[in-house]
């Protein structure tokens, strides 16, 4: 395993990819899960599917272990949401889920202008359920209240990760 590894989750809108381009800012090395692992796929088996679907986005589960196991990087955090992540949560030193109320988050989704997600009134009402029932988020996660300003959001996540040192084999 990597020094240490951490997962940003959260429903759409409630700040993952602003979290990983600060992140990326401040120097940390994060992965951009929706853009560098993300697929339409079986969540079970990982085989591609040609039929788009909220379920069907997955990340690659080789790649994701394969860049958890890197030793050199002090942390890396993987950022986005996917459906699969049972088959590779046990990377995971911690799991960190971005929380919003709904005002927020459809204010949010409202003020998109170079993400098209939850645009579609069936997309958003997908959102808006996810976000009401939390199905997709892994359970067990540290919540973190998203609403206050990005700063604050990530210094709360380097706080939490910094000295939490894993003991390698």
């Amino acid at each position: 395993m990597g020094a240490r590894n951490y997962l940003i989750e959260g429903v759409s809108g409630t700040g993952k990819s602003a979290v990983l381009r600060e992140l990326r800012r401040r120097g940390h090395h994060a992965v951009d899960g929706d853009n560098e692992l993300a697929y339409q796929g079986d969540p079970v088996t990982g085989e591609p599917t040609t039929v788009p679907a909220h379920e069907h986005h997955i990340w690659d589960v080789a790649t994701v272990r394969s860049i958890a196991g890197e030793r050199e990087h002090d942390r890396t955090f993987f950022c986005g949401g996917s459906r699969n992540h049972a088959r590779f949560i046990d990377v995971f030193d911690e799991v960190f889920v971005l929380v919003v109320d709904v005002d927020t988050l459809n204010r949010r989704l409202d003020g998109r202008s170079d993400n098209p997600t939850g645009k579609d009134p069936e997309e958003r009402a997908l959102i808006l359920r996810l976000h009401a029932t939390e199905a997709d988020l892994p359970p067990g996660a540290t919540r973190l209240d998203a609403t206050v300003p990005l700063v604050q959001v990530v210094d709360e996540i380097l706080r939490r990760t910094e000295g939490s040192q894993r003991a390698l084999p």
